[in-house]
């Protein structure tokens, strides 16, 4: 019995990562990774090539400037994300939504 109760939970365990792995994937915002732009959307990730102006009026610059809808200006660090609604975030929210 103990044997089937192991494998189970290890079982789920595993389905439960698998699905926090692939949801991670999924969300869509913007990364400096190694100083570089990146952009995920829809589960890719690609080189950002473009200058992006976020659903909140910030606007992110290719090398990772960042001038805020007030006139702000600041320069992602590597490991820094921000959502598509401009909003910064940790890189562990960035992979929980």
């Amino acid at each position: 019995m103990n044997k089937y109760f192991l494998t189970l939970a290890a079982l789920m365990l595993s389905t439960n990562l698998a699905m926090a792995a692939d949801g991670a994937m999924m969300k869509d915002g913007l990364m400096m990774k190694d100083g570089k732009m990146m952009m995920m959307k829809g589960g890719k990730t690609m080189m950002m090539d473009k200058d992006m102006t976020m659903s909140n009026g910030n606007k992110v610059m290719v090398d990772g400037t960042v001038m805020m809808k007030d006139g702000k200006k600041m320069k992602m660090e590597n490991g820094s994300s921000m959502d598509m609604g401009g909003m910064m975030m940790s890189d562990d929210k960035m992979m929980k939504k």
